[in-house]
């Protein structure tokens, strides 16, 4: 094994062990996927803290590690922390043959690891709003045939069917459409963004019953266009209350109630629980 594989294993199996998954395949693709072929040619631009470092070669293993790479600097793109992905990834346990619609694609690195999870039936449709970005992800995906690039809004297009909703970016609540676009069983993960002190990553799971949500951990993302402001008339949560949110309602299938944590225009969240199994 050469050196460049060595430490390529080694960074799939911190991703692995970090994401506590049961699913031996999450190793896998992170061991099989360059990610240095979706960051554009080294050196590359490190984030950490409020500084940047820049790498002192483009030798890959400069980036086989759990960093933040710049994709664009004055946008404030980045490539995302790779623990923080693996994790996200457990959580939500793709399985071959399912539908993945992924919001906030950048240059298609997760994207092309969640492609390998759903092979070699299953499918992913990754929506990315930035013309340049989704440009370098269709080039850097083309090997990929279950991947689709969709150069557009993800909030205002329509979604399809999915058993994964996948998002990137930072939202005050998530539109009506994307959980309807839920199919039975299916699962969402969003950085949720209600107020600027109340950033959290959410887990949603549809059921018979309705829709359950885990607010599971801490995170940060860049906002979401067109679905990073609440309305006048919101209820805006506390951070007790987001974390104490244990399902989403639609406000046409249910008008908010006195169990409501927050509110918006077409969503609710409230700290009654339904059953994940329905």
């Amino acid at each position: 094994m050469s050196e460049l594989e060595d430490i390529r294993t080694f960074y799939a199996r911190l991703m692995a062990v970090n994401a506590a998954s049961s699913d031996p395949r999450l190793e896998e693709v992170f061991a099989s996927v360059p990610r240095e072929a979706f960051l554009g040619p080294g050196p590359w631009t490190v984030i950490t803290g409020n500084g940047t470092v820049t790498t002192p070669s483009a030798d890959p293993a400069h980036i086989c590690q759990n960093v933040l790479v710049a994709l664009d600097t004055d946008k404030g793109i980045n490539n995302g922390e790779p623990f923080l992905h693996a994790m996200w990834i457990g959580k939500l346990a793709p399985k071959p043959g399912e539908a993945i619609t992924h919001i906030g694609a950048g240059s298609g690195y997760y994207t092309a690891l969640l492609a390998k999870l759903v092979s070699p039936c299953g499918t992913i449709t990754a929506f990315e709003i930035d013309e340049n970005l989704a440009g370098l992800a269709r080039k850097n995906l083309e090997t990929y045939g279950n991947a689709t690039i969709v150069h557009g809004d993800a909030v205002t297009s329509p979604l399809p069917p999915s058993d994964i909703i996948y998002v990137n970016a930072g939202v005050v609540a998530p539109p009506a459409g994307w959980l309807k676009a839920l199919r039975p069983g299916g699962r969402m993960i969003f950085p949720w963004r209600p107020a600027e002190r109340v950033p959290l990553a959410m887990l949603v799971t549809r059921t018979e019953k309705g829709f359950a949500c885990d607010p599971f951990m801490r995170a940060w993302f860049i906002p979401c266009f067109g679905a990073s402001l609440a309305d006048l008339a919101a209820k805006i949560p506390t951070r007790e209350q987001a974390t104490r949110s244990r399902s989403i309602w639609l406000v046409e299938d249910r008008q908010p109630d006195r169990t409501a944590t927050a509110i918006f225009e077409h969503v609710w969240f409230s700290s009654k629980a339904v059953s994940v199994r329905g």
